[in-house]
């Protein structure tokens, strides 16, 4: 396979990352099928740091919820696959693949614009392509909480970027300004979310199970027919803890080709935290010592409930026409709830669109990881210090440690239970998440989060607080070094965008002034020129 070409041409890739593009666009399995298809990968940066297209990152990430974050290690690529019959070709078929690179997760965007431009370029070729990536230059760049128009090939995709604040499990807006657009614009109703429904209609019965493995940041194989069942499958899987960040690596296509081939399939150390989607069958041998391997066959949509595949011992795995199934071991810690697969089986008698049954899915994916993370929202909150120990002239008080025997103590009067019908074995539950990655991913945010709202009362307190009378029996030396404290806590909060409000800041900025001033000549040329 071969990269005939890239768009926009000072798009810098590293050799590396042509060559694994090139090898993550082909199924790597021959499938027969001729035709269009659809997939998606992901693809470890290599070679260093490179600016973006978009200096300014950091807004982006502030205000987007934190599963849709600009990658700053990672692409993303999106392809679209055509195989047709051609006897002109060496091979007897014509097979090509259109690619988008992004560092955004927007699969549903991305996968739409591609059926748009797809179809023209294997027709039209080069000039079709140079005129699309004209018109994508155009486009703004996105911002959390409004809605997009692209125009791109005479249609208009309508979609809106998810925000932070956005309430979790709240639908998208449905009513969208239409603007008199004309054409009619394609409203797509999510920028990122999956039909669940679908994708998981084989494992519906296990959702529990998948959940706590995802939650643990346990390494799962998904091994699948084709590139298109083992990506959409891998993505499923990684935006089942939302609104909880999974914070492990996922591939959602992987190849033996892969840079990381050796590293994942090398058995001298554990697997690594990771979900990944195969499709070649040579990986049931090289990654059959992986604790956890979800096999499906391709996904059909019929009447009623898909054949669900069965757990099964990992040993069974030997076999090449391995069967559908959860090759595991893993016991779940909480207990099964029947409700779910009750209500989803009143939705296929009562023929409910797909998308209905994504939301309660979903809703009910949601409730649980709540159930689950809000006894620890509580618990860290109560470890900021209060407000009233937070005075101007002293250095803020620390953010108490997380101690996990602590938290385990909350549980018992304000636990999962009061939230969640499941019963089982919660505290078990969070001891192995504590191990994670996930865990340290949520923590490192909230402490995060904690230390700039602890910088930020500071900062209150310090416009609060009568500075003459401060400086009254102070010496020189002690003011000289408030000036050059309170500026080095401007410069933080302006680079770190903490969240004051700017008259906060300006009224800081006065004080500093007013300090200064208060000084000997000398000293006052010395600190403005500092």
């Amino acid at each position: 396979s071969l990269l005939q070409l890239v768009y926009p041409y000072d798009f810098r890739l590293t050799e590396k990352e042509k060559t694994s593009i090139c090898y993550l666009s082909f199924p790597d399995s021959y499938s027969g099928g001729l035709g269009d298809t659809q997939f998606s990968f992901r693809l470890r940066q290599s070679g260093g740091q490179r600016t973006t297209h978009y200096e300014d990152d950091g807004e982006y990430n502030r205000e987007a919820p934190l599963t849709l974050q600009r990658e700053s290690a990672h692409y993303f690529g999106y392809v679209y696959f055509r195989q047709v019959k051609d006897s002109s070709m060496k091979r007897g078929y014509f097979q090509k693949s259109l690619v988008l690179v992004s560092r955004l997760p927007y699969v549903n965007l991305f996968q739409s614009l591609l059926q748009l431009i797809a179809p023209e370029y294997f027709d039209k070729l080069e000039p079709c392509l140079e005129a699309v990536c004209n018109e994508i230059d155009q486009l703004p760049p996105p911002v959390p909480g409004q809605t997009l128009n692209l125009p791109v090939m005479g249609v208009v995709i309508q979609v809106r970027i998810p925000s932070r604040v956005d309430k979790p499990g709240s639908s998208p807006v449905k009513q969208f300004n239409q603007e008199n657009l004309l054409p009619a614009p394609l409203v797509l109703p999510s920028i990122h979310e999956l039909d669940l429904f679908r994708c998981f209609q084989p494992v519906l019965i296990h959702i529990q199970m998948l959940w706590e493995l995802m939650l643990l940041g346990e390494p799962i194989v998904v091994m699948a027919p084709s590139p298109t069942v083992s990506s959409e499958m891998v993505l499923a899987l990684t935006s089942c803890l939302a609104p909880l960040r999974y914070c492990c690596d996922y591939r959602p296509y992987f190849t033996i080709h892969d840079s990381e081939f050796k590293e994942y399939t090398t058995r001298t150390q554990a697997p690594p935290n990771i979900v990944v989607g195969v499709t070649n069958p040579f990986f049931i041998k090289t990654l059959q010592h992986w604790p956890h391997i979800l096999r499906v066959g391709e996904l059909r949509m019929s009447g009623d409930l898909p054949k669900q595949v069965k757990v099964k011992k990992l040993a069974k795995l030997k076999t090449l026409d391995t069967k559908p199934g959860i090759y595991t071991s893993y016991k779940t810690f909480l207990h099964k709830d029947k409700t779910l697969i009750k209500r989803l089986l009143k939705g296929i008698q009562r023929k409910r669109p797909s998308e209905v049954q994504s939301a309660l899915l979903r809703r009910h994916l949601l409730e649980l990881t709540q159930s689950f993370i809000i006894p620890l929202e509580h618990y860290i909150a109560s470890l900021m210090p209060l407000q009233r120990a937070i005075t101007p002239w002293k250095n803020p008080p620390q953010i108490r440690p997380f101690r996990q025997e602590d938290f385990m103590k909350t549980l018992e009067h304000a636990g999962p239970q009061l939230t969640c019908v499941l019963k089982g074995d919660w505290l078990g539950l969070y001891r192995r998440f504590f191990k994670s990655p996930n865990f340290d991913g949520w923590y490192r945010q909230r402490h995060k989060e904690m230390t700039q709202k602890l910088e930020a009362l500071h900062l209150e307190a310090i416009c609060e607080a009568n500075i003459v009378a401060w400086m009254k029996d102070k010496s020189e030396v002690e003011i000289v070094d408030l000036v050059l404290k309170l500026r080095e806590k401007l410069v933080r909060a302006r680079c770190q965008h903490l969240p004051v409000k700017e008259e906060t800041l300006q009224r800081v900025g006065l004080y500093i002034e007013t300090i200064i001033g208060s000084l000997p000549e000398d000293l006052q040329t010395v600190l403005h020129h500092h």
